[in-house]
């Protein structure tokens, strides 16, 4: 018997500021036996969603009282060498909080290069390395979280997207369960966040008439849905890992899938 019955995809674009519209920030959701169908920003004279509507969006789908998990295409934290280096305590919560400070792309009129570039923020005190990368990068040949400017790059839908994991975190508290940090176990459960990787599922699925964005969005919807009703989600909820490797994830993510 399937634990969740809501399933949403998010395919994730980092470019221009919060309250931009973008054509690559893509909302999936399937409920019972349904195909995934796209969900659109609510009416305005913005055509596509910003990163703070779905920011607000899913706050209010995950405080209904409805079992869902939902799968984010962007890094949650950074290799455990960025927290070496900047001298950073092992903790998720704090990452995030620190994260912020520094680079607080979550703020009005705000691009992630405006950080970069030291126009705003403080990013030039919290770099990374392109060399740097997180277990489960090197095990899906994933791109860094600290590679921009290159093709199928995430470092800058990461650096835009993490603020907005705080924000769900400062709304929503322990009502919902961000894996791995909170856990391996879901069990218990109402709602979960991961991160997901879109080139682990979407070949599962035909892209029929969907952009690349929408199809991205919707394989991490029906991908979740087929692993909770077949019952493989809670192997892939538990990876192969030591108990060494587990430690670590619980600081740099994990990406649901990777083995």
């Amino acid at each position: 018997m399937a634990q969740f019955e809501r399933y949403i995809g998010i395919d994730y674009s980092g470019a221009q500021t919060p309250t931009s519209s973008l054509k690559g920030l893509r909302v999936y959701q399937v409920t019972g036996n349904e195909q995934a169908h796209e969900v659109f920003p609510p009416p305005s004279s913005r055509k596509y969603w910003t990163r703070r509507g779905i920011a607000l969006w899913l706050t209010d789908q995950l405080a209904q009282d409805i079992p869902t998990m939902v799968g984010i295409d962007h890094g949650f934290s950074f290799p455990v060498r960025y927290f070496e280096e900047h001298d950073l305590p092992l903790n998720w919560d704090a990452f995030l909080d620190d994260f912020h400070r520094h680079w607080p792309t979550d703020t009005d009129d705000t691009y992630v290069d405006f950080i970069r570039t030291g126009a705003l923020g403080m990013g030039a005190k919290r770099q990374g390395d392109t060399r740097w990368r997180r277990e489960c990068e090197r095990r899906c040949r994933a791109k860094s979280v600290f590679h921009f400017d290159v093709q199928g790059s995430v470092a800058k839908s990461t650096h835009a997207g993490i603020p907005w994991l705080r924000h769900l975190r400062r709304q929503l508290g322990d009502h919902v369960h961000v894996w791995p940090f909170d856990g391996w176990d879901v069990s218990q459960a109402r709602c979960v966040v991961f991160e997901a990787y879109p080139a682990l599922y979407k070949s599962d699925f035909a892209p029929e008439d969907r952009s690349p964005d929408q199809h991205d969005a919707y394989s991490i919807a029906m991908w979740l849905r087929r692993a909770d009703a077949d019952a493989s989600l809670q192997a892939l909820l538990q990876p192969s890992l030591s108990a060494q490797q587990q430690d670590l994830a619980q600081v740099e993510g994990w990406i649901l899938g990777v083995e």
